[in-house]
């Protein structure tokens, strides 16, 4: 197919929250939301940055509805008051989209290695929170999207060092925290299936964009030669920003979109081109590691979900 962004349907009356929405490719998405009469949340760690970013949507979408709040997934404190300030607010769309990508080890503020911790961990939580605000009452299901990454075919789940307190590779461990995104989306949805509740779970990648994400780790380790390489190929390489929201806006808003898909460009080596639904890594539908990473999340983070435990004949 060649859905673009011409192709997002009216939004009007729906209210989408959109993590790491100040930048990339969750500002652009929270753009085209925007435009087609959303009511964005714009759940940014920075609300200076966040309130920068509103106003560059706003330049675009004079009558944008958007809301800048604080929510910094490093930090489950700050991921509780963030669902705790939303009170009984219905959402129709939940996009878990902020990330960091291979950066020198660090840990959030609980604890948790940043990758794993921001990347997992907090969208876990943040997911488990806000689940009774979807809006799942409605004639169309609530959704929840979330943004992995194809870097997640070579990732693997090591329970027995999750952290990488024992061995850390910023690479692998990218790997490994976007593979757990795809199996939190595969699981949730396995569990709406289960609940019969009137909501939809599915996982996304952007292919190659050219964001800031690729910048961070090389700031963060003070190479310069990484910073040239990855400034030459968001050059050659990477597709737009716009284009790489693509997959995202068309989980969150296509009306032939489906729960249990992922989505990602359909062109070069799945790097760029418009969306269209493809197959993760065999790992990623290993249902016993979904449901034992579930099991350590919730004991990670505390925070657990009112839904059932998937049926056996429930399919991935």
């Amino acid at each position: 197919m060649s859905w673009t962004a011409d192709d997002v349907p009216d939004q009007d009356g729906r209210t989408i929250a959109i993590t790491g929405a100040n930048s990339g490719i969750g500002l652009e998405a929270t753009r085209e939301l925007a435009r087609n009469g959303a009511t964005v949340i714009m759940a940014c760690r920075s609300v200076e940055r966040g309130e920068d970013a509103a106003d560059d949507v706003r330049e675009d979408v004079p009558d944008a509805d958007l809301r800048v709040e604080e929510c910094d997934l490093g930090d489950l404190e700050s991921v509780r008051s963030f669902a705790a300030g939303l009170e009984d607010e219905a959402i129709d769309v939940l996009i878990n989209n902020a990330g960091v990508m291979a950066i020198p080890r660090s840990e959030t503020a609980d604890g948790f290695e940043t990758q794993f911790g921001v990347n997992h961990l907090g969208h876990f939580a943040l997911t488990g929170l806000v689940l009774e605000n979807l809006a799942t009452d409605g004639e169309e299901p609530a959704r929840v999207v979330t943004v992995s990454s194809g870097a997640h075919e070579s990732g693997e789940i090591d329970f027995d060092d999750l952290q990488g307190e024992e061995s850390y590779d910023k690479w692998s461990t990218y790997a490994q925290s976007k593979l757990a995104n795809v199996l939190f989306a595969y699981e949730l949805e396995r569990r709406f299936l289960t609940a019969d509740m009137n909501a939809q779970s599915m996982a996304v990648h952007p292919g190659y964009a050219n964001t800031q994400l690729q910048y961070r780790g090389p700031e963060q380790s003070g190479s310069r030669l990484r910073m040239a390489a990855m400034k030459l190929m968001n050059t050659v390489v990477a597709q737009s920003a716009e284009m790489g929201a693509l997959p995202t806006l068309y989980a969150a808003t296509a009306p032939d979109a489906e729960g249990g898909a992922y989505y990602g460009p359909g062109g070069f080596q799945n790097m760029r081109g418009t969306p269209e639904r493809q197959a993760s890594s065999d790992r990623s539908y290993d249902e016993e590691t979904a449901r034992r990473l579930w099991a350590v999340s919730e004991d990670l983070t505390g925070v657990t979900y009112d839904l059932p435990k998937p049926k056996e004949e429930v399919p991935a």
